[in-house]
């Protein structure tokens, strides 16, 4: 069992993974207070988290109050095994280009895992799809994770 983290200054996305079915199990967007309360009682194999990088831009507070949570969740990991992966990364594994945003990532990934389902793979409360109820920090967190899971498998 994966977790994937895309930390937040104040929210985080999460989304854990089985890492022989790329399945999303459980997921969502919660105060980081919260999040870094159940790191104390999950059963995980692995966490990645999307890690901070410079590429020379100013940047603001919120940058800053992010890496502090990334340090407090990686110091209250239930894991050894925790591996911090850059978003230039993802941009490169999921659309094999740096210039990918949020919203190309996002349909790579439904070309991925669910091609050709209607309502980009979410389906409906009836009959729910590989991606139901996912939303905006969740994709990142998923995206985060499956490139982990790609580099582990030799295809990133």
């Amino acid at each position: 069992m994966i977790l994937a983290i895309d930390p937040g200054c104040t929210e985080s996305g999460y989304c854990m993974i089985d890492e022989k079915t790329f399945k999303p199990l459980a997921y969502g967007k919660i105060l980081n207070e919260k999040l870094l309360d159940q790191l104390k009682t999950l059963k995980i194999d692995t966490l990645v988290i999307e890690m901070i990088a410079s590429y020379g831009m100013p940047v603001g507070a919120e940058v800053f109050e992010t890496c502090v949570w990334i340090g407090r969740f990686l110091e209250r990991s239930p894991t050894n095994n925790i591996h911090r992966i850059k978003r230039l990364e993802v941009k490169m594994n999921v659309c094999h280009s740096a210039r990918a945003n949020d919203a190309t990532i996002k349909h790579a990934l439904i070309d991925r895992f669910a091609y050709n389902v209607r309502n980009f793979g979410k389906g409906t409360k009836k009959d729910p799809g590989f991606f139901y109820k996912f939303r905006a920090d969740i994709w990142a967190a998923y995206a985060v994770g499956i490139t982990y899971l790609d580099r582990e498998n030799g295809n990133g």
